[in-house]
C-alpha cells in the first residue's frame, strides 16, 4: 500500500494540482476585463507591470504594507502559519527523501528539531484562527462549515506527520494517515479557496495595477505597495 500511496496515487495527485493550477490561472486571466476590472492592460502598461511587481513582493513582507501594519495579530498568525506549511513540507529531510528515491532528485533540508517547531507553529497558529472564527462575530457571520473543513484538511497532514514522524501509537497507521492526507491537500487545492495560494499573484498584481495607475499612483512622488 506504501508503494501505491506513494508511486501512482502520488503521481495522480500531483497532476490534478498542476493542471488545475493552469486551469484555474487561465480562467482567471481569460475572466479579467479593463471596462469591469478597472485595469489598463494597453495604456502605460509598463508602469501597471512595475506596480503590479511591488505590490506583490511588499505584500509577501510582513508588516510592509498599511493592510498588514493594521492587524498585527493576524499578520504574525498568518505569517507563522504560512511559513510553516510552505517551509516543513519543502524542506523536511523525510519528504526528499522519498523525492530522491521516487523521482531521482532532492532540495536543500533543514534540521528535523526545526521542522517540529515549524510544525508546532503551524497547529498552535491553526487553532488560533479556528478561535478567532469562532469568537469574533465579524469573523464568525462570514465563515461557513466549508472554511472549517478546508482548515481542518490544511493542517491534517502536518500533525499526522507529526505523530508519525515521534512514533505515538500506532506508527503504520499514522505514516499512511499521513501520506493520504497530504495527497487530499494537494487534490482539492485547485477547487477550493486554497487555491488563493496561487491566485493570490494574480489578484495582488491585479490591484497593483489598478491602484497605481488609475487611482492616483503615478501622481504620488512616493511609490506606494497598494
Amino acid at each position: 500500500m506504501y508503494n501505491f500511496l506513494t508511486g501512482p496515487l502520488a503521481w495522480f495527485s500531483f497532476l490534478v494540482f498542476f493542471i488545475g493550477i493552469l486551469i484555474r490561472s487561465i480562467l482567471y486571466i481569460k475572466g479579467l476585463d479593463s471596462n469591469l476590472d478597472r485595469v489598463t492592460y494597453k495604456v502605460n502598461t509598463s508602469f501597471g507591470i512595475k506596480e503590479a511587481v511591488r505590490s506583490i513582493f511588499y505584500w509577501l513582507l510582513p508588516f510592509a504594507t498599511r493592510g498588514w501594519r493594521t492587524q498585527p495579530l493576524m499578520t504574525a498568525l498568518f505569517f507563522i502559519f504560512h511559513i510553516g506549511l510552505l517551509a516543513s513540507t519543502l524542506f523536511l529531510k523525510a519528504h526528499n527523501m522519498i523525492l530522491q528515491e521516487r523521482w531521482g532528485f532532492s532540495i536543500i533540508t533543514i534540521p528535523d528539531v526545526v521542522s517540529d517547531y515549524l510544525t508546532i507553529a503551524v497547529l498552535a497558529a491553526a487553532l488560533v484562527l479556528i478561535i478567532r472564527r469562532m469568537a469574533l462575530a465579524q469573523v464568525r457571520i462570514l465563515t461557513k462549515p466549508s472554511d472549517y473543513l478546508i482548515l481542518l484538511i490544511s493542517i491534517a497532514p502536518f500533525l499526522t506527520g507529526f505523530l508519525a514522524f515521534h512514533q505515538f501509537g500506532n506508527y503504520p497507521f499514522w505514516m499512511i494517515t499521513h501520506i493520504i492526507s497530504g495527497e487530499l491537500l494537494l487534490v482539492v487545492i485547485p477547487f477550493t479557496k486554497l487555491s488563493h495560494c496561487f491566485l493570490f499573484f494574480f489578484s495582488r498584481g491585479q490591484l497593483g495595477m489598478d491602484y497605481g495607475i488609475k487611482r492616483g499612483g503615478m501622481k504620488r512622488r512616493k511609490a506606494m505597495a497598494w
